[in-house]
């Protein structure tokens, strides 16, 4: 057996452990701040996924995805409230909504590169804030303003979303966190990932080749759209009440791109890998300097990502690749960086 596919037999080894502990952890773990704290690692793991799906292949840096969580969460409470909808389907309808909106906010702002385009994601975020913030109805539904919206407790209905066990809740995490991996996985093996890595690294490159780069990065976005969507529903049901400024706010917009670019944006583990080194620090300095010193831990967050920008520009994700490498013995050479040839595989793709 060569070395390669040694390697490849223990990395699916791994694989299989880490899931199996992840499916496992719930019976083990009883109490029910863990069990919390656990789904919103999986919660943030998730966005960081989702944003990752354009802020990491399509070489823009979207600074406004709150936006969509709360297009997701309101979509879905609104049609529950108001008509009884399950938020099953509500879910669906917010990620088809927020994909809708990524695509007419994307037309424009994709053309933009650099802060300007993070800029305008900033701009279009808080401006959904502000509109939620300030309307009582739209139409047939009662937003409610800045006192937000409230989902009555049905106890453990699984048409409602709502479960009384913390387990069920992490379950529908960690699903839908394999989804979008999964998502991920195909994305970079398809000519679509690779349009948009040559598209985001060599835009006028990747154009003369005939790669449509507007046209892919549209596609990015509304699946990132889309799939961050329904984790505003999730958190909606998990929560039982939203706000614009619990679901909307810079802060969330904020920590998702920390956590992608600290743990390696356009990799598949690099999103996760942040959210299980930047949640416990959100945690720990909520916990202890919250009260002192509110949205201290996006400083330190500030903080981590200009040190991983000078000492690692790729994020965590590679070092700790290279270790995982040397201690199972598949050394260094497995570890390149597939952006080297992102060009010559687009128009590969183009060719056929």
């Amino acid at each position: 057996m060569s070395s390669i596919a040694r390697q490849s037999s223990k990395d699916k080894i791994l694989l299989l452990a880490v899931l199996a502990t992840a499916f496992v952890l719930p019976m083990v773990v009883t109490s029910p701040s863990t069990m919390q704290f656990l789904i919103l690692l999986l919660f943030y793991a998730y966005l960081t996924s989702s944003w990752n799906l354009v802020g990491g292949f399509a070489g823009v840096l979207p600074l406004g995805h709150a936006a969509f969580v709360a297009l997701g969460a309101y979509t879905s409470t609104l049609l529950y409230l108001q008509y009884g909808l399950s938020p099953w389907l509500g879910m669906l309808v917010g990620g088809v909504v927020a994909a809708v909106v990524g695509i007419i906010i994307g037309i424009p702002t994709l053309k933009m590169r650099g802060a300007y385009f993070a800029l305008a994601t900033i701009a279009f975020a808080e401006a959904i804030r502000v509109l939620i913030q300030n309307t009582s109805q739209v139409g047939p539904f009662n937003v409610n303003g800045p006192r937000g919206l409230l989902i009555n407790l049905k106890g453990s209905s699984f048409a409602a979303y709502q479960f009384t066990s913390k387990a069920s809740y992490y379950y529908i995490m960690l699903v839908l966190l394999l989804m979008v991996l999964g998502v991920t996985v195909l994305l970079m093996r398809s000519k679509l990932g690779y349009y948009l890595s040559a598209g985001g690294e060599e835009p006028e490159a990747a154009q003369a080749l005939g790669v449509n780069v507007a046209k892919y990065k549209l596609l990015a976005m509304a699946l990132s759209c889309f799939f961050t969507a329904l984790a505003g529903t999730f958190y909606a049901q998990l929560m039982l009440y939203i706000s614009p400024q619990n679901i909307c706010g810079l802060n969330l917009s904020f920590e998702i791109a920390f956590i992608a670019l600290i743990g390696g944006r356009g990799t598949i583990l690099g999103p996760v890998l942040g959210a299980l080194l930047l949640r416990p620090v959100n945690e720990l300095t909520r916990v202890y300097l919250g009260g002192l010193l509110p949205g201290m831990h996006l400083v330190i967050f500030g903080l981590i990502l200009v040190l991983v920008m000078i000492y690692q520009p790729r994020g965590i994700q590679e070092p700790l690749t290279r270790l995982y490498r040397r201690l199972t013995g598949g050394g260094d050479d497995q570890d390149h960086d597939q952006d080297q040839d992102t060009l010559p595989k687009a128009k590969e793709a183009v060719e056929l």
